[in-house]
Formats: C-alpha cells, sequence, structure tokens
C-alpha cells in the first residue's frame, strides 16, 4: 500500500477536500446539529459551533498523517460550504489491506444521489491510489439507505453481526458490505 493521505477528488458534482477550522459553522448548520441526521452515528450531535471547531481542530492536525483519510464533501458550485463528510473510520489493517469507510451528509442533499458519487470516488481512490484490497462499510438495519448507497457502488452484502456495534439509538445488528479489488466494474 502506498498511503497518500487526505488528497483533494473530483467528481462531476463535487469536491472531495480537507477540512479546515473555517468549515465549522457550516458544519454545524448544515448537519452535526441534526439529530436526523446523527440518529444512526456513533457521535451526539454538537451542542454548539465550539464543540465542531475542537473537532475541526483535531481533523486539521491529523492531515499530516499519510494514513489519516477524511473529507469535506462539497458541490463544485460552492466548495468553500461542506454538506457532509466522508472518511475512513478505523486504522487501515495493513496486512488484509482493508478500509472500512463511514459517511454522513446534510438532511437537505439526502436522495440526491451525492453520497454514491462520493463513496464512488472514495472506493475508486483506496484501490487505484493507496493500494487497498478491500473496502468495506456498515450500517445499522433500522438505516436501509446507508445499505442502498453501498450497493449502488458495487459493495457487496456480507451479512448481520447481532448486536455487534451501538450508536445514538444503542447497541443495535451491524449490516455489512464489501468490495474486493478484483470485483470492482
Amino acid at each position: 500500500m502506498e498511503h497518500k493521505g487526505t488528497v483533494t477528488l473530483s467528481t462531476e458534482r463535487l469536491i472531495l477536500r480537507r477540512f479546515t477550522i473555517e468549515d465549522a459553522p457550516a458544519m454545524f448548520e448544515n448537519w452535526v446539529n441534526d439529530e436526523e441526521v446523527t440518529r444512526f452515528l456513533t457521535w451526539p450531535v454538537h451542542g454548539n459551533v465550539s464543540v465542531t471547531e475542537n473537532i475541526l481542530g483535531e481533523w486539521v492536525k491529523n492531515y499530516s498523517n499519510p494514513d489519516f483519510y477524511n473529507w469535506a464533501i462539497t458541490l463544485k458550485g460552492n466548495p468553500s460550504e461542506p454538506i457532509g463528510s466522508i472518511a475512513v473510520v478505523r486504522p487501515i489493517d495493513e496486512n488484509l489491506r482493508i478500509a472500512v469507510i463511514g459517511y454522513c451528509l446534510s438532511r437537505s442533499r439526502w436522495h440526491t444521489g451525492i453520497m454514491t458519487e462520493a463513496l464512488g470516488a472514495v472506493i475508486d481512490f483506496m484501490f487505484d491510489e493507496v493500494g487497498v484490497n478491500k473496502v468495506a462499510s456498515f450500517h445499522d438495519p433500522r438505516n436501509p439507505h446507508s445499505g442502498a448507497v453501498m450497493k449502488k457502488c458495487g459493495m457487496k452484502y456480507e451479512g448481520t453481526l447481532r448486536r455487534a456495534d451501538i450508536n445514538n439509538q444503542g447497541i443495535c445488528d451491524a449490516c455489512y458490505y464489501g468490495l474486493l479489488a478484483d470485483e470492482r466494474r
């Protein structure tokens, strides 16, 4: 594998870029203070923008690590306003070369294909540039739309682990999806 860190990625409609501290107000407004967006995530809503600023400060520091992958999702027409995030959410297993991806998006952008486009770009980057063998992701079965995004990106359902995760709803099942390098379209 060849770690590249969080480099800017571009798609038809999107620019995936590093976060900056200046993104805090938009991030707070667009998704991290929305209980519906965070319903099936592992972190609580941000009570105020200073919580968002503190988290962004940590992320910005981590951009110096070549194995840190965390993108702000922005529209090409407005790259200064993040509308969501997508990241490698667990350390990459260097032996197995598996990257586990997590994502969230402003509710106003749900059901527009934006997350499918963003995940597709990250999958391509992880295979083509970093050299992972597998990209994986998982979701709470009560959030089937997340699984639909994974399927649209070519990921295959691998099974459901019972009571294997915890999120803002409590202990939950986890539906796992994966895509191997040699299975790509």
